[in-house]
């Protein structure tokens, strides 16, 4: 069974800085980073496979966020910059395991990820 949980959400102006970490405990091969604002879907913003180490953002957050593992705490941080108010909304950490050739096919597709954090909210105000 994998366990996760995501610490780091808070609020902070727009134009400023979070980083969101995940600490995933069991056996999985990729994580990412999720998000959903009330009144819209959830989106994938970013993912990391580890054997590969490949990343995968979404446009809406490319070039202003990154994703990185830390091995010795088997942690998964998601460092947010340039922060507006778009991207007010409860994040989340997700994990899987599957074949590489599958899961990049849509590595930020929910159905690829089978266990899930609680989440952690994120607000920007302007």
């Amino acid at each position: 069974q994998v366990q996760l949980v995501e610490s780091g959400g808070g609020s902070v102006q727009a134009g400023g800085s979070l980083r969101l970490s995940c600490v995933a405990s069991g056996d999985t091969n990729y994580v990412g980073w999720f998000r959903q604002a009330p009144g819209k879907e959830r989106e994938g913003v970013a993912s990391m496979h580890f054997g590969t180490a490949s990343t995968y953002y979404a446009d809406s957050v490319e070039g202003r966020f990154t994703i990185s593992q830390d091995n010795a705490k088997n942690k998964v941080d998601l460092q947010m910059n340039s922060l507006t108010s778009e991207d007010t909304a409860m994040y989340s950490c997700a994990a899987g395991r599957s074949l590489f050739t599958l899961y990049r096919r849509a590595p930020l597709a929910a159905i690829r990820y089978t266990y899930w954090g609680r989440g952690t909210q994120v607000t920007v105000s302007s």
